[in-house]
């Protein structure tokens, strides 16, 4: 049986770029059966626009919701809402301003229909400026997303590879629905993409495409942006105060460790230890002393352990330790 596909957009303002994106979901070479949008609260014309360019859906057979929230419930919110609205087999995550290849669902679908297990899979794309054109960049090259990392994701180590940083980004990803029967609600801390990966993988159900599926818009108004960092902001990174991150952070594990832990038999006990050796690690970070010399001893004892390879940026967060000022 060939599985229904979904399309799940938020909009915000988005006027300037909505009308592509929208015309290059409709060139799918595998069309989805249903749009649905969710607009959050947006004044400048975006709604209608999106009524106008959907009313050719129905000549495709491709059923559409508009969804218009009052006031303005955030970007995590409104993915929730978008994708909880949805009924096909999987949906397809959109930002408002990108635009995608048109085999997008073609290619990613097709992976599901071969991997029953598979939850999650998000894909490379190519990064172009404000009009569209390439910057000469892909997003995992931006996000500095090694293959090293990509093999860890292919041989099953999902979960491990998300301990250390997010791999995942939500303008990419397609997912089963049943996902969203076990993610929801998506947790304060947590941004809906990475919370959705980070799920898939205690389930053994992420992946990553390597091939780029959409072009991914960068402008001075993207709410979540993937651009490379130079060596110059690389080293500025490690003298930048420690402020809340570490609490932040510490915060995010907990959450997650009650969510595992409420699935009963359906997380390995080696990933709910990992996490816990996780928030050992964290909780370390976080009470590190305000004065860098008495910190060398503690993080050098730490790195000792393995902990700052497992569950943070190896050498580059150790030296991190060492300079952040308070």
């Amino acid at each position: 049986m060939t599985l229904t596909v979904s399309v799940a957009m938020c909009t915000h303002n988005g006027a300037a770029y909505v009308e592509e994106q929208l015309r290059s979901i409709l060139a799918q070479t595998r069309l989805p059966s249903e749009i649905v949008v969710s607009d959050d609260a947006s004044s400048d014309g975006t709604v209608e626009l999106v009524r106008s360019v959907l009313g050719e859906a129905s000549a495709a057979s491709i059923a559409v919701t508009v969804l218009q929230n009052p006031k303005a419930l955030g970007v995590t919110a409104n993915f929730q809402q978008a994708l909880e609205a949805c009924h096909g087999d999987l949906l397809a995550l959109s930002d408002q301003d990108d635009v995608w290849y048109p085999d997008r669902l073609a290619v990613a679908a097709e992976r599901f229909d071969e991997s029953p297990g598979l939850l999650l899979l998000s894909s490379d794309a190519r990064l172009v400026d404000a009009a569209g054109i390439p910057i000469g960049q892909t997003l995992f090259e931006g996000l500095d997303i090694t293959s090293a990392n990509r093999a860890e994701v292919h041989a099953g180590r999902g979960f491990q590879a998300l301990l250390r940083r997010n791999l995942s980004t939500g303008a990419t990803a397609l997912l089963r629905r049943r996902l969203i029967e076990i993610a929801v609600p998506f947790p304060a801390p947590w941004v809906h993409d990475e919370w959705l990966a980070v799920i898939a993988a205690a389930s053994d159900g992420f992946d990553i495409e390597e091939r780029e599926l959409i072009d991914y818009r960068q402008h001075d108004r993207n709410q979540i942006g993937a651009r490379s960092r130079g060596l110059a902001e690389k080293a500025k990174r490690l003298i930048e105060p420690r402020g809340n991150r570490y609490h932040y952070l510490v915060d995010r594990s907990e959450v997650l460790l009650r969510r595992l832990e409420s699935f009963s038999n359906r997380v390995s006990p080696v990933y709910l230890d990992a996490l816990r050796d996780k928030l050992v690690h964290l909780r370390f970070r976080e009470g590190l002393p305000a004065s860098r010399i008495a910190r060398v001893p503690l993080v050098l004892r730490e790195a000792g352990t393995g902990r700052y390879e497992r569950y943070s940026r190896g050498l580059g967060d150790v030296v991190r330790d060492l300079l952040q000022p308070e």
